[in-house]
């Protein structure tokens, strides 16, 4: 039943990863009227929040953009950081909304932020109980029992931060294209096509979050029987 519901998860992940990268393709051909860079665009909305401590930067890859509250910066992909067009607009500006999420203490951010180190130990944790389970977890006094127990403990960790993630994602979209509007960067129809290139990628953890949540109710219902 299990390996069902991952790969059915598996596959609406795929569409919707390859839609997102559709859309992300799509807007890339289309010019800003401002024909800002991603970059000047991440400075400029830093800059309208008052926010003077976070750098721009560029990294490499595809869909690579994200914010780290640890370095203060705005890591942009080469082609958001380079491009000056309506997807690289769209993801420079939902990047700064983290950022202002920091710099005004936003209580999801910051919950995210401190269940990151946890998150990581759980998703190691998991791999390695689920194979003793398999292999000779008797030997060391893991039976099923215990074993299913603990994994549901860590899935729990897991599908916690799947599900404070999505507001934290959805909050920062809503800041970008307030301002993107409000700043005069893009225009109406500009903002249509970041709207609908963001609402895309917040289906991706949207998607996450419910597979977290659906793998957590399976090995409840499994403990229950």
């Amino acid at each position: 039943m299990i390996w069902i519901i991952m790969i059915g998860f598996m596959i609406i992940g795929g569409i919707v990863s390859s839609k997102l990268k559709g859309k992300i393709k799509k807007y890339s051909q289309i010019p800003t009227n401002s024909g800002l860079s991603g970059k000047e665009i991440a400075e400029k909305m830093l800059n309208d929040h008052g926010i003077n401590d976070v750098k721009v930067i560029s990294v490499p890859g595809k869909l690579t953009d994200h914010y780290n509250p640890l370095d203060k910066t705005v890591n942009l992909s080469s082609d958001v950081y380079q491009g000056r067009h309506i997807s690289a607009a769209a993801v420079a500006a939902h990047e700064c909304g983290h950022a202002v999420q920091h710099a005004t203490a936003y209580q999801w951010l910051q919950m995210r932020s401190q269940m990151v180190p946890i998150v990581n130990i759980s998703n190691k944790m998991m791999g390695t109980i689920f194979l003793l389970g398999l292999f000779g977890g008797s030997i060391i006094g893991l039976n099923w029992m215990i074993t299913l127990k603990l994994f549901i403990i860590l899935q729990a960790v897991v599908t916690l931060f799947t599900l404070v993630t999505l507001p934290v994602e959805f909050d920062a979209s809503k800041r970008a294209l307030v301002w993107l509007k409000s700043s005069g960067i893009s225009n109406n129809e500009e903002i249509k096509y970041a709207d609908d290139a963001l609402q895309w990628a917040a289906r991706t953890y949207l998607v996450a979050a419910l597979a977290a949540v659906t793998y957590l109710l399976y090995y409840l219902s499994i403990l229950r029987d």
